[in-house]
């Protein structure tokens, strides 16, 4: 293994300290700009009505979207997206996966997995480095093989090593925060229609319309933040599995599905097409990832010792073909 290969495939769980916590720093960055962005939409909207009292409103709402993201457990997390806690010993090899690559990454503990009654193919984590939770949906359980299952997961812990929770988190509750700003949005439309039947002031329209962006307006913002680390997440994880190749399987066969910022206009709101955060939406093409991931040389990290084995439940209800269904408000499952 060249010197040049080793600086390459250089991860998160090899980095010293300074560099651990630059990583780090990268995740913590990203969660500072969606909040500076989050909270001057809010100034923005309510200044027509509010004036300098909109800035106090906007520095009120970021401490409240902190706080939620930061101190709500991953339980809670996980039971708004329908996740049900895996009991250990029901998918051993699911188990052994997750444990090695927990240590291959350096993590303190071993994350809570989740599983989603979903057919949908998705996978996303949340929680803190402490306590990190991983949610796959059922259907990538039974669809994809060990392989595949192992890459998609590895992904999970690179974006636990690296620090990419606290994004995560915080992206999950500003969407839904905006989701209810969209429906305040609609209602002040109505409020407006009838004041102007009965000749009286309205709601500024600048609000009103800011209101029923502000879904649309976030999730671009989010777009823009994430796609940046995704290739960096596939290296870490092509890195923790030493398969590059399962990885870029994994990828080709996820569901395209994803949805676009038109989506977050259309009631319910934001209307995705997977159970998963919105920051994990729109990624970069499949194409694009695994022409990279082919791209990278072999790892120096042996693979990961896998049995295929019969495709099993891990929640062992429902039939087997279970459609895609929505979920307030406006969750595929």
């Amino acid at each position: 293994m060249t010197s040049e290969t080793e600086r390459k495939w250089t991860s998160f769980s090899r980095l010293p300290g300074l560099a651990r916590l630059s990583a780090m720093s990268a995740g913590l960055m990203q969660a500072v700009m969606l909040l500076i962005a989050f909270g001057a939409f809010i100034t923005l909207a309510n200044w027509p009505v509010m004036g300098a009292s909109a800035v106090v409103i906007a520095i009120l709402a970021v401490a409240g979207v902190i706080a939620i993201a930061m101190l709500a457990p991953p339980e809670i997390t996980m039971r708004l997206y329908g996740a049900r806690p895996h009991e250990p010993g029901s998918f051993e090899q699911v188990d052994s996966i997750l444990t090695d690559l927990s240590y291959r990454a350096g993590l303190s503990g071993i994350p809570k997995l989740y599983a989603i009654p979903s057919m949908t193919l998705s996978a996303f984590s949340m929680g803190t480095p402490q306590r990190s939770a991983i949610a796959v949906t059922e259907g990538l359980l039974r669809q994809l093989t060990l392989r595949e299952i192992a890459g998609l997961l590895a992904r999970e812990v690179s974006h636990i090593a690296h620090g990419g929770l606290a994004a995560l988190s915080i992206a999950d509750v500003v969407t839904r925060v905006a989701q209810v700003l969209y429906y305040v949005g609609l209602a002040l439309i109505a409020v407006n229609l009838w004041r102007l039947l009965i000749h009286e002031e309205v709601v500024p329209w600048l609000t009103v319309a800011l209101y029923v962006l502000t879904p649309a307006a976030m999730n671009l913002v989010q777009l823009a933040l994430s796609r940046a680390r995704v290739f960096a997440i596939d290296r870490s994880a092509a890195l923790l599995t030493g398969d590059p190749l399962g990885l870029a399987s994994a990828i080709a066969r996820l569901d395209p599905s994803y949805g676009s910022p038109l989506d977050d206009l259309l009631p319910p709101v934001p209307a995705r097409r997977v159970p998963q955060p919105s920051m994990l939406r729109m990624p970069p093409p499949a194409e694009q990832r695994i022409k990279y991931l082919n791209m990278l040389d072999a790892p120096p990290m042996p693979p990961l010792d896998i049995e295929e084995g019969p495709r099993i439940s891990m929640i062992g209800v429902g039939p087997i073909a279970m459609r895609p269904r929505y979920r307030w408000p406006g969750v595929w499952f």
